[in-house]
């Protein structure tokens, strides 16, 4: 009996050594430790990978299948394992100590938003695009496809440090989550695409404004790499920068958009590479034919009313004059407000002021005028007085038949005039005046059988109208200058 109970006993034995030998080898195989990584099984067009859950993946081979699953696409695969990006030190830059790293560059314009002139400067909204190689990157892929990242990847591996040189603002999107997007493939390219609205200083020369084209630049440029070790250049040469062909501006047209690439060199820091997205505009003319140059126009015209209205009206006149000069200064002032203090000369200032002249001179013709009509009505009425003195001196003539005695003062009227159609001269006595002005003594007989010299009888009288010399010769100086001015400048300028 105790030798059967011994054998059972070592049976026992030996069958649960087995099961813990057993137990142990799965324990091993199912949970490897950290770090060990079995080299992956080369994949043959026979190869089948088999994942099931809650085990390992396995691969088999099999004549009758040939679908091959990436292992990009299993979920338990992690990024950072993928890329191996804790093995490697992203602060430097690819190839350190190397060759300079070549990062394409291409931009898509989405909008031109503003122009001032008065701070100089442009916004625009735009898509940037870099392009280069880093093989830490690389990762293993069947099916050679890329993987696609937001923003928060790219805080963790190298991208190009790219600036916009003369920028004054600039943002990324953030609606509704950072406008980012990182594109790895297996090779170890890289795609870094951003969304930017960058407000930049252009410098306009206004010399030509509003008849002028303007020419800005957005510059891009490596903040901390030089051409030594970051080679930035156009991705597709003039084709890296498209546009799209709904984008207008209110104030100007888009003529040509091109790209160009330069060194710029930096004392302190050494030499860089510049890439230039340079745009033309040409301002539209008729915003300002309408607010500026109609009104200024019209203006000049309206102070030439005053040439055809009498010479006496002294408020018609000079209210007319006073607001044609104000109007032209409100008109100017508009005008500079919104622009910037240049110190030179610009296009519609040259119009503006040489319309003001003309209207100035309206006035300052009217001041003419008005002077010497003063100084002949004084002289006119001392001869008056004069005449009238010397009148009681003369011996009467009213006994004398068909005979009429009239004084000269040197202005007629109209109808005095017609009083003289039925008579002729007969004699004319002069007198000398000690104050040496002119007095006339004019004897005019009847002459009954001399009846086809009527209308010869005013020959030798000179009838001065009442409407000044200045202005006659005004009607036609002023708007025949003011034409050959508006040739000379719409010739020079357009």
């Amino acid at each position: 009996m105790p030798r059967y109970t011994r054998v059972l006993l070592l049976v026992l034995c030996v069958s649960l050594i087995g099961e813990c030998r057993k137990h142990r080898s799965r324990k091993k195989r199912w949970s490897a430790p950290a770090g060990t990584h079995k080299p992956a099984k080369e994949l043959t067009p026979d190869t089948v990978v088999i994942v099931r859950p809650g085990s390992e993946t396995r691969m088999e081979d099999s004549p009758l299948s040939k679908k091959v699953v990436d292992g990009t696409k299993n979920r338990k695969v992690k990024t950072s394992h993928l890329l191996r990006i804790d093995e490697h030190d992203f602060t430097m830059r690819p190839a350190f100590a190397g060759p300079a790293v070549p990062v394409g560059v291409d931009v898509q314009v989405e909008s031109l938003d503003s122009i001032s002139e008065v701070d100089m400067d442009f916004t625009m909204t735009l898509y940037l695009r870099h392009y280069w190689k880093d093989e830490r990157l690389a990762f293993p892929s069947a099916t050679n496809k890329s993987m696609t990242f937001d923003g928060r990847l790219v805080k963790k591996i190298w991208v190009p440090d790219v600036f916009f040189v003369h920028s004054k603002r600039s943002f990324i999107h953030d609606t509704t989550t950072d406008n980012i997007m990182l594109r790895v493939f297996p090779d170890g390219h890289v795609l870094y695409s951003l969304r930017v609205t960058v407000t930049a200083a252009c410098n306009m020369d206004f010399s030509r404004f509003p008849l002028d084209s303007q020419t800005c630049t957005l510059e891009l440029e490596s903040y901390a790499y030089t051409d030594e070790d970051l080679m930035l250049y156009w991705k597709s040469g003039d084709e890296s920068l498209s546009t799209d062909d709904r984008i207008s501006l209110s104030q100007f047209l888009i003529q040509k958009f091109h790209t160009t690439s330069r060194l710029a060199f930096y004392s302190s820091t050494g030499w860089y590479n510049r890439l230039y997205i340079n745009f033309t505009l040409r301002r539209h003319i008729f915003f300002f034919l309408l607010q500026t140059y109609f009104p200024a126009t019209l203006m000049v015209m309206l102070s030439w009313v005053s040439f055809w209205i009498d010479r006496r009206a002294v408020p018609a006149r000079v209210s007319l004059g006073i607001t044609t000069v104000l109007t032209m200064s409100t008109i100017i002032t508009g005008v500079n407000a919104s622009m910037p203090r240049v110190s030179y000369i610009k296009a519609v200032d040259i119009y503006l002021w040489v319309s003001f002249v003309f209207v100035f001179l309206s006035v300052l013709e009217y001041a003419a005028v008005n002077y010497l009509t003063t100084l002949r009505d004084g002289k006119d009425r001392k001869l008056r007085e004069k005449v009238k003195e010397q009148s009681q001196t003369l011996p009467c003539t009213c006994g004398m038949p068909h005979t009429k005695t009239m004084m000269l003062d040197g202005t007629y009227s109209e109808e005095d005039a017609n009083s003289l159609a039925g008579y002729t001269r007969a004699s004319m006595v002069a007198e000398d005046i000690s104050d040496k002005q002119e007095q006339m003594v004019v004897h005019l007989s009847l002459d009954n059988e001399s009846t086809g010299t009527k209308k010869k009888g005013i020959r030798g009288f000179r009838i001065i109208q009442n409407t000044h010399a200045i202005d006659t010769y005004s009607r036609m100086i002023f708007p025949g200058s003011y034409i050959l001015f508006n040739l000379i400048y719409w010739c020079v300028y357009c």
